[in-house]
């Protein structure tokens, strides 16, 4: 019989590359995961040798390669920016079938120095000619992600009565969170010209991407290496470093091209969630923060509704008042999110290294987190999301 995997496993270390953002030195994705390994592995206190286990999108075998081990365990699942919620369920429950005892999710992306390379040296390429999007999407004017998400907004506010101003609430608590994380790109004006303070008429006020979206309803394109350090039960309790559970975990695909999306303002986040609220014996109402993806204001609003954290069509009031801001009572993406401190192109990886940060209680070292950026919170949602608002992992992790 099957049994539940809940707490089998713990994350015990998360960490990321030396230098993330905007490099003045370009790096490939390798280098910028391989760094993380090495200093995951030094909060841990373990060797790169103990890994028995390797998880990354498409790239497990290059980095078993490159740390010279042969691991029990691997895993390439590759659905897009939540690939590493997913790796961390997959790796949960191989181990709690007895598979491995520690193992590593990684992920280095070159999204800002890619642009530094010959075509394909980093990375990347151009999708399928012969793909539906290609062929049935791109006629009708929509290519690239912000004009897919911007269709998506325009429903959410001719279904719900949903408004601009509202969606803009969500940038402006990020950027609140990023000005108390030096590593975030929009930290101050010394990180970036644009950091700093944000207001809603500075949302509205800047430049049209895709109607409805305006560029500071968009994530940033940033370079990012993470890695977190999973192990079970009994080995997470002989790590140096405090343990945050894996209390429950699902995955869900609800399309793959937006074509074929029932509904613009509903994902497959309902049922990833439901699926992990299940497996940890808990539901929204016991969650007392989250890490949500945020590759534009309008994800992060669709997936609150998603998430039970809001009724529907009200996901941005989960925003209104500065709950989600520091201080609130209900704290959102206390890194800066995608939005203002990071993305590197698949934002799942950050959300597991700031949620475990947070509940470990090491966000506040005055390299990632300055005063007030740690949070008295025990339970946290973590989601990411995939492609087209296709995809979802979500997990319920503990103190």
């Amino acid at each position: 019989m099957p049994s539940n995997p809940s707490k089998s496993a713990a994350i015990v270390a998360a960490a990321e590359a030396d230098e993330i953002g905007y490099l003045s030195s370009p790096k490939t994705d390798m280098m910028l995961g391989i760094e993380a390994i090495h200093n995951a592995c030094r909060e841990a206190g373990i060797s790169t040798k103990d890994i028995e286990g390797i998880a990354n999108p498409g790239g497990a075998n290059s980095y078993a390669e490159y740390l010279g081990i042969v691991p029990k365990w691997v895993d390439t699942t590759a659905v897009g920016g939540c690939s590493f919620q997913i790796h961390v369920a997959h790796m949960l429950a191989a181990v709690n079938a007895g598979m491995l005892d520690i193992g590593v999710v990684v992920n280095g992306q070159a999204g800002y120095s890619r642009r530094n390379f010959p075509r394909g040296a980093a990375g990347g390429g151009g999708g399928d000619a012969l793909g539906p999007d290609a062929q049935f999407m791109a006629p009708y004017g929509v290519m690239g992600a912000p004009s897919n998400y911007s269709h998506a907004m325009t429903r959410h506010m001719h279904q719900w009565g949903s408004t601009k101003e509202d969606f803009a609430q969500i940038a402006v608590s990020t950027r609140e969170w990023a000005m108390l994380n030096p590593r975030a790109i929009m930290h101050s004006k010394d990180t970036n010209p644009n950091g700093g303070a944000l207001t809603v008429d500075d949302v509205l006020n800047s430049r049209i991407i895709s109607w409805p979206l305006n560029i500071l309803d968009i994530c940033l394109v940033t370079d990012h290496g993470g890695a977190v350090i999973i192990a079970s039960e009994a080995a997470a309790r002989s790590f140096r470093t405090p343990p945050v559970w894996i209390a429950g975990a699902g995955e869900a695909i609800g399309h793959a091209t937006m074509l074929e999306m029932k509904d613009f303002t509903a994902t497959s986040a309902a049922a990833s969630a439901g699926r992990a609220y299940k497996m940890a014996g808990m539901g929204p109402e016991d969650m007392e923060m989250a890490m949500i993806y945020d590759s534009f204001t309008i994800t992060v609003a669709i997936t609150a509704e998603m998430l039970g954290l809001t009724k529907r069509g009200e996901g941005p009031s989960l925003f209104a008042g500065g709950r989600t801001a520091p201080g609130g009572s209900f704290p959102v993406n206390t890194n800066g999110g995608g939005l203002s401190f990071n993305h590197s192109g698949m934002y799942g990886m950050q959300l597991l290294v700031e949620a475990y940060r947070q509940l470990s209680r090491t966000a506040e070292d005055g390299i990632h987190g300055l005063a007030g950026k740690q949070t008295d919170a025990d339970s946290c949602i973590v989601n990411g999301t995939g492609g087209s608002l296709s995809a979802t992992g979500t997990l319920v992790l503990t103190r």
